[in-house]
């Protein structure tokens, strides 16, 4: 075979798995259609649990400064997300362009290959492998890895070529999203509904705004056709009175209200992660960074499974516990809509909705919800309210090889927090080693209730979620084989760990290679 995965796209979930392949130990080959980058800011941001993925893995100096904001919205009504402990609105004012150079300049450090200027056109599932055509500048060739992932965006060509059941509701109107500068513009942070529509502008630069406009009746664009800063222009005029032709727009861009999930997001052995799995509203920034956190849970899963020491069922956990987090995803953006773009005939219940937002309740919950901070796997049974969550970023005192609890997930391996200094625990999961990394240390304490502070043990998968804590230590085979396999035998070299090439800087970007 050419590689063991190839993942379609270059976006930020595409680029995020490869490295994540990488650091499993799987050889990655990532096609992109565009032979460059677009530069284009579009995301200008991501969430909280999005900014602890890059943190996991060591990205989070390459961004340069990353401010993050608690004041935040739902729907265009504002309130502070730092109600709830641990949550923000995320990471603001950082282009997509420069998520994605980070993201693809780690991928190639890692031994990851990109190649530009390849269009993929079909794939077929053989069983044991997939066969993949592309079309290059030297004309159609096929390819064949293990497995095959569409990371390309919202009309994800994998998708369409293998027959993904993709339903939903379809766009019913379009709307314009763009960076205009060289002109006046009234700021309008959390947009303004006016007769015929709602519009948005926010300084992003000295003489730059992102702006959004919805004309209501206006409709989808059309596919294929590139959006017109003219247009877009005359549109705002009509609705704001306001004259922005003079200016120029960086790049203009169109998105929908189309809101739909495919029903599996892996078949066989072709997969889906990001908006080639879910389309929505653009909405609190959510798309890029839950396509990011799809390619965290994939991407260990994955390298697992090609490396051979996958258990049953490890594969097929991706879709269990990504499909409902997508499925939340496009709820909760479609609810956002009905309040921010919605017609007329919906302000009863953006007036109730209001009503609600003075409930600390009810903010913790929207907070939960945008940010992520909220997603909790089914890991197993118990009682531990850390229990499927992510391990907390945390400061650690004393025995650690690192400062944070970040720090020690770099490696993408398996981690046992021996916060007991427990010899017979550390025994009882030397079996493991190969694919398990075993700390004995201490978290900051954060309160008298800190579930983390006052924990014995815990399990950690690469991804950072907790599988497995010390409330019942007869459960810990059984978790250390649901999610790591069985035991290496004694006295055998183990599968795991992290492939050689990691960090030699063996991959090119190169175009139609």
């Amino acid at each position: 075979m050419d590689t063991d995965v190839i993942v379609v796209g270059a976006g930020p979930t595409g680029l995020m798995l490869a490295g994540e392949l990488r650091l499993g130990g799987a050889r990655v080959i990532v096609l992109e259609r565009l032979t460059e980058p677009t530069g284009q800011s579009r995301g200008l941001g991501f969430t909280t649990r999005a900014r602890e993925s890059f943190e996991q893995r060591g990205l989070l100096p390459r961004f340069g400064e990353v401010t993050s904001s608690p004041q935040g919205h739902f729907g265009g009504m504002q309130f502070d997300y730092a109600v709830l402990p641990g949550a923000d609105f995320g990471a603001r004012g950082i282009p997509q362009s420069r998520t994605e150079a980070v993201l693809e300049n780690w991928a190639l450090e890692l031994g990851a290959e990109v190649r530009r200027g390849v269009e993929f056109l079909d794939a077929v599932d053989l069983g044991d492998s997939v066969e993949v055509t592309v079309s290059t500048k030297d004309g159609v060739r096929r390819m064949s890895a293990g497995y095959l992932v569409g990371c390309g965006g919202g009309h994800s060509p994998v998708r369409k070529a293998v027959g993904f059941d993709f339903p939903g509701s379809a766009p019913s109107r379009g709307m314009y999203l763009a960076d205009v500068s060289g002109c006046r513009i009234r700021p309008r942070f959390l947009g303004e509904r006016l007769p015929g529509g709602m519009v948005m502008a926010a300084p992003i630069g000295p003489d730059t705004h992102r702006i959004i406009l919805v004309e209501d009746g206006a409709p989808p664009a059309e596919r294929g056709r590139v959006p017109d800063f003219v247009d877009l222009a005359a549109a705002w005029q009509r609705l704001t009175g306001e004259d922005i032709s003079s200016g120029r727009a960086d790049w203009v861009g169109t998105f929908s209200d189309a809101n739909r999930q495919v029903i599996e997001y892996r078949r066989g052995r072709v997969l889906l992660a990001g908006d080639a799995a879910h389309v929505h509203l653009p909405a609190g920034g959510q798309g890029l960074s839950t396509g990011v956190q799809d390619a965290v849970n994939l991407g260990w899963k994955l390298a697992a499974t090609v490396r051979g020491w996958a258990p049953e069922g490890l594969l097929d956990s991706y879709h269990s516990e990504r499909h409902p987090v997508g499925a939340r995803l496009l709820m909760n953006t479609a609810a956002q809509g009905m309040l921010f773009v919605g017609p007329p005939q919906f302000d009863p219940l953006r007036e109730l909705f209001g009503e609600l937002m003075n409930y600390e309740d009810v903010r913790r919950h929207l907070a939960g919800v945008v940010s992520g901070v909220d997603i909790r796997y089914d890991v197993g049974d118990g009682d531990n309210p850390l229990l499927g969550r992510r391990l907390p970023p945390r400061r650690l005192v004393g025995g650690a090889p690192a400062a944070t609890t970040a720090e020690l997930l770099h490696p993408a391996r398996g981690l046992l927090l021996d916060l007991g200094d427990d010899p017979l625990l550390r025994e009882a999961v030397a079996p493991w080693a190969d694919r398990l990394d075993v700390v004995t240390t201490r978290p900051e304490a954060e309160g008298p209730d800190d579930a983390f502070a006052s924990s014995v043990a815990l399990l950690v998968r690469p991804d950072g979620y907790i599988a497995w804590t010390d409330s019942d230590r007869d459960r810990l085979e059984t978790a250390l084989t649901r999610w790591f396999g069985a035991p290496a035998a004694p006295g055998v070299a183990g599968v795991g760990g992290a492939p050689a090439a990691v960090g030699a800087g063996t991959g090119v970007a190169s175009e139609g290679r």
